[in-house]
């Protein structure tokens, strides 16, 4: 029997590196949705285009192919053909992808791929909506949480040791903010589905987590 798993929740939650793991262990696809937008948002940067050009944003819509490969088992994000997976995680990417996110005509046009492929496939899909808009028949869904402060330390411990000076309290705030814009945003906000299962992973290793999820997955 097919099935899909939906993972939600806000920035910083680990969402990425927990469905990863879950779907390697299912031995199921893993859809980073995020990585998607951030393809978006990376062209849109290359472009030189303003987080509030919806027009420009909407005409380059147009001109962009986002698709997921994967090669000796990694992901790769690949953009009008090029191989962009080294690029998205940087901290402009990740706000551009944040502001542009909220225009339909970005959303519309990732959302479609990402059913195309849960339709073929059995997968793990972690973003903002999963639940909620894009995969509403989700068999499992989930909504990842953690507190502000653990998030930004986390994302503070990645940064650094990829040996980048940042300010702990700057990401915090970053995050807060985030938070704020992914739950008020008029088109498709941040919200824990009806049906999801509330995970806070604060206080959670990555394998408690991964487990606990599992456990979810064999009870469904």
């Amino acid at each position: 029997m097919r099935y899909n798993i939906a993972i939600d929740g806000p920035a910083g939650a680990g969402k990425s590196t927990i469905a990863k793991k879950l779907a390697k262990e299912l031995g199921a696809i893993y859809v980073d949705t995020g990585a998607m937008y951030r393809a978006m948002a990376y062209y849109f940067i290359q472009k030189g285009v303003d987080k509030d050009d919806i027009d420009t944003i909407t005409k380059l819509c147009n001109d962009v192919e986002v698709s997921i490969s994967y090669e000796n088992g990694e992901q790769q994000v690949i953009l009008n053909g090029e191989n962009i997976t080294g690029f998205i995680r940087q901290e402009a990417v990740g706000n551009m992808a944040s502001a542009t996110s909220v225009y339909p005509v970005v959303r519309e046009k990732l959302v479609e791929l990402q059913r195309q492929l849960a339709a073929r496939e059995n997968v793990v899909m972690d973003g903002r909506d999963i639940g909620t808009v894009v995969l509403p028949d989700a068999n499992v869904k989930i909504f990842l949480t953690a507190s502000s402060k653990v998030r930004a330390k986390r994302r503070f411990d990645e940064l650094t040791a990829k040996g980048e000076k940042c300010d702990i309290d700057a990401i915090e705030k970053d995050i807060i903010e985030r938070d704020h814009r992914d739950m008020t945003r008029e088109t498709s906000p941040l919200k824990q589905a009806d049906d999801a299962v509330l995970l806070d992973s604060s206080d959670m290793t990555i394998d408690e987590v991964v487990d606990r999820m599992k456990q979810l997955v064999k009870e469904a």
